[in-house]
């Protein structure tokens, strides 16, 4: 569970009156989602491991407190959790992780500073309750015949081995570089995503334990050549929803290895992802509105509409570019769902439920 004693400090903010109230009422609703979204239905004996492409994390003008609460919120219901588009100064990871707690530690990886890597940085965040670290870290690197176009990957994919209960696993995550939506950009993804599979499920048939490929693929479409790579690859792709906020992009993926020289095969429980805008920031695109029977109108935890989200914020935030010598945005309204995207991100999380005790195969030898 997330530490919330901070939540005192912010009662005597001047530039946000209210504040404590506010941000403990989102937090009631945003754990109601959660449970039943991912946690009510949670099997014992299970690993969750979770995805997310936190934008720009953190560049600009600084999140709002409240958003960091938020962002852990929602990662507390993984116990570990990759995350792309980590920028250069670790003091916004740092805090994330605080606010998980003292059991929740987490790894990082250099600045990708060659063409295409953006000054980006990859992270997994990680519940030592959980899962255990296995001393084995590092980057993917293609052997010379396997490159792309003559090139290693723009992002070198970024590894991690752990542990949970009879499950050994390496995670390795990935931001597929995008560059455009011509044919010879959507070649070069598709190229990207193949050659890091290929590689995984060449290991994995040496190696006694399971990969999960996951991360922000940028993937259009599900019947498209860049999902073909990564369905035809060999790994067991799970079927997730759109990432994006409109819906209609499947950027996201994890996949995992099922076939190698690991004993205990995977097994999926779950997989879905989470749309945290129902209770924090929102806004629903299109003026959709989803409501939950069981939550009275009046209840300050209920999901609040688009007009009350953007009433709430629009004096915050431009006290918060004054003070950081930006003026305000000229039109609000359209801007709204821009910066929410800055606040917490312009992808949903995703996440698979995993199964980790095989003890009960491991007796039936001996019957």
């Amino acid at each position: 569970m997330p530490f919330y004693h901070q939540l005192k400090s912010y009662r005597d903010d001047p530039g946000y009156p209210n504040k404590s109230n506010w941000v403990s009422q989102r937090l009631v609703a945003l754990r109601r989602d959660l449970y039943r979204s991912i946690t009510k239905d949670r099997q014992p004996n299970s690993l969750i491991v979770g995805s997310w492409n936190i934008r720009a994390f953190d560049d600009g003008v600084p999140r709002l407190d409240e958003s960091f609460h938020y962002l852990a919120e929602v990662m507390s219901n993984f116990d570990v959790c990759a995350i792309q588009e980590v920028k250069s100064d670790l003091a916004p990871l740092k805090r994330l992780v605080k606010l998980l707690g003292p059991n929740w530690d987490f790894f990082v990886s250099d600045v990708s500073t060659g063409k295409g890597g953006n000054n980006e940085r990859m992270a997994f965040v990680y519940d030592t309750n959980r899962l255990f670290f296995r001393n084995l870290i590092g980057e993917i690197v293609l052997p010379r015949d396997e490159e792309v176009d003559g090139e290693q990957i723009a992002r070198s994919p970024f590894f991690s081995s752990f542990q949970a209960g009879w499950f050994r696993f390496t995670l390795v995550s990935a931001h597929i570089v995008f560059g455009g939506s011509s044919v010879a950009d959507k070649v070069k993804r598709a190229k990207e995503i193949s050659a890091i599979a290929k590689t995984l499920v060449k290991r994995a048939k040496k190696e006694d334990q399971v990969y999960l490929f996951l991360g922000d693929m940028n993937i259009d479409e599900t019947d498209g050549p860049i999902m073909a790579a990564l369905t035809g690859s060999g790994m067991e792709v799970p079927e997730f929803p759109a990432t994006n906020l409109r819906g209609t992009k499947h950027f996201d993926q994890i996949a995992f290895t099922v076939k190698g020289k690991a004993e205990r095969k995977t097994r999926l429980l779950r997989a879905g992802s989470f749309d945290w805008r129902r209770t924090a920031f929102g806004p629903w695109p299109d003026g959709h509105f989803p409501m939950v029977d069981d939550i009275d109108p009046d209840d300050p935890t209920r999901a609040l509409t688009n007009d009350e989200q953007m009433a709430h914020y629009k004096p915050i935030v431009e006290k918060l570019r004054a003070d950081h010598g930006k003026a305000p945005y000229k039109n609000w309204e359209k801007s709204y769902e821009g910066w929410t995207t800055f606040e917490m991100s312009d992808h949903l999380p995703i996440w698979v439920e995993l199964e980790i005790d095989y003890s009960d195969d491991y007796l039936r030898r001996y019957f």
